[in-house]
């Protein structure tokens, strides 16, 4: 990986390894609840509740917990994110309690950590110069996609000696691990304004990015795009099982692809320094839905492997983009309004998807569905396009957000 940017900048370095070991903590830790409950004697419906509060529910709440971010210093924000991560996580471990208290205490955490994500993505162009964000933005999904990929094989490692109580306190321990490497960020305060409440501010917020013709076009295309794409988790099962006619092990595989194409994905755009943008949106619209489509057309698992592997390509071009789009484009002081609005409206497409595709995995077959899926984000990919084409995008970089306390970036 050319880490250039984590190498000679040692703020965001650290901004990159709090990120990195923050999201393997919520990925050992899913994998340690998740085990706690089917051993409680929890069934599908139980698990099934554990996720929802730990991902989609918070994902409504992307205007408000964008809002903290433009309210507050960005580096306490974080920190307290972190903190509360971690307290909530060793209250489960001390108490280990029934289901519906398990949940609340879920859910607390997964708003912390839905509160996090925008504010950690709003500091990085005061990290980091104008020139290095898509760099920035690829090591940052590399890092954070690693920890997540990381997360089940580090929990299995665990288990046979700590337990699930075990397992729970490591999570707990990489948030204040996080928050220790955050301390050293600059502060990074908002800019002075007439008081208003939260709801106020992310009413504000909501109407900014409906008001500017490119966010809109980034927001409404990634939405649409991934409420079309996102069942291929669900659907890969079945085309391996029901269409191919093979087993666990081509499941796995075949489910491993897309990571595997994420991976090279941002180790690739971390070497580019000049490209476009918008194109490289586009492109990354196009190829994630052209994978899909022609999944549903392949014969054989190594066919169907080599095209989700280039559809992760795909979503890789389309993370940076839209993350170096946006932070370019936004004005700083709402900036993490617009991030938490962003990544809210992603969980809730990702919802969508799973709906809808569940339905018509139902009333047709995994091979329709992969087809219809890809034709959809190709229509998309082309409305998105005319929407930027119309979009009065002039190439200035984001203004700065707030006062900043201290260097934005030191050399080592």
């Amino acid at each position: 990986m050319n880490a250039h940017v984590i190498k000679v900048n040692g703020r965001f370095r650290r901004l990159w390894t709090a990120r990195a070991v923050s999201f393997l903590g919520d990925s050992v830790g899913l994998v340690a609840l998740m085990l706690h409950v089917e051993s409680a004697g929890g069934k599908a419906l139980a698990l099934a509740a554990l996720l929802l509060v730990g991902d989609f529910a918070p994902a409504l709440l992307g205007p408000l917990t964008g809002a903290v971010s433009d309210r507050f210093d960005l580096r306490r924000v974080m920190i307290c994110c972190e903190l509360l991560q971690g307290l909530t996580v060793l209250v489960i471990v001390l108490w280990l309690p029934s289901l519906p208290w398990l949940l609340v205490l879920v859910a607390v955490r997964a708003i912390a950590g839905q509160t996090f994500q925008p504010a950690s993505r709003a500091i990085v162009p005061v990290l980091v110069d104008d020139r290095d964000l898509p760099q920035a933005n690829a090591a940052i999904g590399f890092g954070t996609n690693g920890g997540e990929a990381l997360g089940p094989l580090v929990a299995a490692a665990l288990f046979p000696f700590v337990g699930v109580r075990g397992v729970l306190l490591v999570d707990a321990a990489t948030f204040l691990l996080s928050a220790l490497l955050l301390v050293s960020m600059p502060s990074v305060r908002p800019s002075p304004k007439e008081t208003t409440s939260l709801f106020g501010d992310a009413l504000e917020g909501l109407r900014f990015i409906w008001g500017d013709r490119l966010v809109r076009a980034i927001g409404l295309g990634f939405f649409a795009v991934v409420a079309f794409n996102g069942i291929d988790d669900v659907a890969l099962v079945l085309f391996a099982k029901d269409t191919l006619g093979q087993g666990d092990s081509a499941v796995g595989i075949l489910l491993a692809a897309v990571g595997i194409g994420l991976f090279v994905g941002y180790l690739l755009l971390n070497r580019v320094r000049r490209f476009s943008m918008p194109f490289l949106l586009l492109a990354g619209f196009a190829i994630s839905s052209a994978g899909n489509l022609l999944t549903g057309l392949t014969w054989a698992v190594a066919a169907a492997f080599l095209v989700q592997a280039i559809r992760g390509l795909g979503i890789a071009a389309m993370d940076v983009a839209a993350g170096t789009l946006l932070q370019r484009s936004v004005p700083g002081p709402l900036l993490g309004r617009v991030f938490g609005t962003f990544y809210g409206a992603i969980g809730v497409a990702a919802a969508l998807s799973y709906a809808w595709g569940g339905l018509l995995l139902d009333v047709t077959s995994p091979p329709t569905t992969f087809m219809i899926a890809g034709a959809g984000g190709l229509i998309t990919t082309l409305l998105t396009g005319l929407m930027l084409r119309r979009s009065s995008d002039d190439g200035t970089s984001a203004k700065t957000h707030g006062t900043v306390s201290g260097e934005a970036a030191d050399s080592h």
